[in-house]
């Protein structure tokens, strides 16, 4: 992992020594690295033809720190909520950089989007169509929308981040998008401005996004027939990061290989970066609590669990789990687990590590849907979050206390 080193035994972050930032720090918590999200952000724009936009995508993590500094580097944003558009407003972004995704677009959520003059929506649905239609009129607006198409193209990928299949819940059938294309056409209230395509998440090959644009560049001529005149195609995110030693897709080649793939169509081009803007450049730090260990498994019970970090549990989702400090001592293998009240509560299986009561570990490569999924299940605080900026450890959302957890509740 980026910024994760060891020097004289000792495990550092970024240049600091985590021992250190965890002697005045409650475990567990989150740290990001400000200097590896912008190399990310850097990676992917710095050879980008002025035709291009990112939008980074807001679900992969909305600490507004965040979203305020991926902003200041010149990205916008894909939310797929009020709340999301929300804290990207009041991160500062421009709502004219934003797209609006999501396949359960409320009235209320669609008429915010519209009074806040977002770039459009992402359309998933042909009633979700109707839908901003039927508001846009209301308020007597036009709403700028694209539809989003399903390639039913398939990717190496866990099935539950797979979004581009004729099976799965988001976007509309490419078999049926010309005709959802020609009813937009005939709406009032409707203005088409693109078309959208997001095949999945944590892909590790350029191969899947070439044959889908292959698959809509064919949509597209077909819509020139009818007049309908495109002036963006948004070929979502889903760039994987390493998680366990996998081959990266090099940032800035993946964007000019798309940019070249669509170079014979004189169209905007709209990327949706998530994961890989921000999955490397956080850790959660966490303290062994017990060591338990039997004939039949060894565990190692740490403070932080399914609450912190659902991506283990909820996916099968691997992350490295790394000691503070190198020790000679011979390993065992353990279970990482957590305190949560679940046989699923784990962060790690059958880990080879040698670790006592009182030790400190990093877990690796979080910085993507892992604060941004955790609960207070268990009625745990949720952990803070800092962020490593200029060699200063900057806390960026406070610890939750039992009083907020409960405090819009009665009794």
């Amino acid at each position: 992992m980026k910024s994760l080193e060891y020097k004289n035994d000792n495990l550092f972050f970024d240049g600091i020594a985590i021992e250190d930032i965890a002697k005045n720090i409650k475990t567990p918590f989150y740290i990001y690295s400000e200097d590896s999200i912008k190399k990310n952000i850097k990676d992917y724009i710095s050879d980008a033809s002025q035709k291009t936009l990112f939008c980074y995508s807001v679900k992969a993590n909305s600490n507004l720190s965040l979203l305020k500094l991926i902003a200041s580097q010149g990205m916008g944003f894909d939310v797929v909520s009020k709340g999301e558009l929300h804290r990207a407003i009041k991160a500062g972004a421009n709502p004219k950089r934003i797209v609006y995704s999501g396949v359960g677009k409320t009235k209320e959520e669609i008429a915010y989007a519209l009074n806040n003059k977002i770039l459009c929506f992402n359309v998933e649905s042909e009633e979700e169509l109707f839908a901003i239609n039927s508001q846009a009129s209301l308020m007597k607006l036009k709403a700028d929308i694209s539809i989003r198409i399903n390639p039913d193209v398939k990717v190496k990928t866990h099935p539950y981040i797979s979004t581009g299949m004729r099976e799965n819940k988001f976007g509309i059938a490419y078999e049926d998008a010309f005709e959802i294309y020609k009813k937009a056409k005939q709406l009032d209230s409707i203005n088409i401005v693109g078309i959208d395509f997001h095949i999945g998440s944590q892909i590790m090959s350029i191969e899947p996004y070439l044959d889908s644009i292959a698959s809509v560049k064919k949509l597209i001529q077909k819509l020139d027939t009818i007049d309908i005149k495109l002036s963006h195609i948004d070929v979502g995110g889903g760039l994987g990061i390493s998680y366990k030693g996998e081959k990266l897709v090099d940032k800035s080649e993946y964007v000019k290989t798309i940019i070249n793939s669509l170079s014979d169509l004189d169209l905007n081009i709209i990327f949706e970066p998530g994961r890989s803007i921000v999955g490397d450049c956080g850790i959660l730090v966490s303290q062994v609590q017990y060591v338990k260990e039997s004939s039949a498994k060894n565990f190692l019970i740490i403070d932080a669990s399914m609450s912190e970090l659902m991506r283990p549990p909820l996916y099968g989702a691997y992350h490295e789990i790394t000691p503070t400090r190198k020790s000679e001592m011979p390993n065992k293998v353990y279970d990482v687990v957590g305190p949560v009240c679940e046989s699923s509560d784990f962060i790690g299986k059958e880990r080879k590590l040698n670790c006592k009561s009182g030790d400190l570990l990093v877990i690796q490569d979080v910085g993507a849907y892992g604060s941004v999924l955790s609960s207070n299940y268990n009625t745990r605080p949720r952990p803070a979050e800092y962020m490593i900026s200029n060699s200063e450890i900057k806390l960026i959302r406070s610890a939750d206390t039992l009083d907020q957890i409960i405090e819009n509740e009665s009794c």
